[in-house]
């Protein structure tokens, strides 16, 4: 019997000299470079964010005095439109700048959830443009409106389009750089908007022609898309805020274990959002009785193969069972 206890203490001290190596240096090193990944895209985002800032807030800016020189209520609604969406960059901006610090025994997921909550401002920001913009252009239907320096105000709808067709691109393509939907999403919005800096033209043409009513209904008109906008950025903050995740990626995940050797079976899996970065758990059932250090090389190869398949997967946690008798 001690011989027997003696021979099992033996056996547990080799199954953990073999962990150690892959503890002190794969697992670590690993963990060093999602985090050094996370950090930079926290600070591309950031530099994007200030790069529309400082674009849409120009577009803007010029706008609003073609606003004050024509009395284009049309073109107000553009122009409340692109200072709001100008303003979304900074909740987003304050939201990628926590996200760097690092998790502590308070947050211990860290502070990627200021993405989701800075959308939820975002979302505030542009309902109350449309606010703004449905009450002008109502009043000026009510009360009748004159506008002025038509040319410039066709020129300020282009300068609208173009600034907000830059800027999206801008941040369409950082976003999907670094998995930002919110980033992304936003940047969509922007292109939206300069499609509506566009219809501005039709309330031009119409004054142009002797149909001022067509400007405050052009108004109108952007005040509907930009509510559809609110409903849409809605339903994406709604569902990463309720841990909705692709389906495409828990798939491509589950097929990672599965075809992992040593793998029987795939129990769950579970996988949400946090900021920009994916956390996920898996559950796989052993197809044979492996040692410690056996069971521990099979997790890892299930974590490096779901990272080479989900760029944006920063951990993965993978709980192993025993093969079912």
């Amino acid at each position: 019997m001690k011989d027997h206890k003696e021979g099992m203490w033996v056996k547990l001290g080799e199954e953990l000299s073999h962990l150690i190596p892959f503890l002190d240096s794969e697992r670590t090193h690993e963990g060093a470079e999602s985090i050094d990944d996370a950090l930079e895209s926290s600070a591309e985002g950031i530099r994007a964010l200030k790069l529309s800032l400082v674009g849409l807030m120009l577009t803007a800016l010029f706008q609003a005095g073609i606003v004050f020189a024509s009395g284009s209520v049309a073109l107000l609604a553009d122009t409340i439109h692109n200072f709001g969406d100008a303003l979304t960059s900074l909740p987003l901006w304050i939201a990628f700048a926590l996200s760097r610090r690092e998790a502590n025994c308070s947050y211990t997921y860290g502070y990627g959830r200021a993405e989701d909550l800075a959308g939820v401002a975002i979302v505030g920001v542009i309902f109350f443009s449309a606010c703004v913009a449905g009450y002008e252009s109502v009043s000026k239907l009510i009360n009748g409106s004159e506008v002025s320096n038509l040319a410039w105000v066709a020129a300020a709808a282009m300068v609208g389009f173009l600034g907000n067709e830059i800027v999206a691109r801008f941040r369409i393509r950082v976003g999907k750089r670094i998995g930002s939907a919110a980033l992304v999403a936003d940047g969509e919005h922007a292109r939206v908007d300069g499609f509506t800096s566009l219809a501005v033209l039709v309330g031009v043409g119409g004054v142009a022609l002797g149909y001022p009513i067509l400007d405050p209904m052009v108004g109108l008109g952007i005040t509907v898309a930009i509510l559809f906008i609110v409903k849409d950025s809605a339903q994406a903050i709604w569902r990463r805020m309720m841990d909705a995740i692709e389906p495409e990626i828990v798939e491509n995940i589950e097929r990672v274990a599965s075809e992992t050797a040593g793998v029987s079976k795939v129990k769950f899996v579970r996988a949400r959002w946090i900021g920009h970065r994916i956390h996920s758990e898996v559950g796989v059932q052993m197809s044979g009785e492996q040692s410690m250090a056996e069971s521990y090389e099979v997790s890892e190869r299930i974590r490096e193969a779901a990272q080479r398949n989900v760029p944006k997967l920063e951990r993965l946690t993978v709980e192993m069972g025993p093969t079912s008798r």
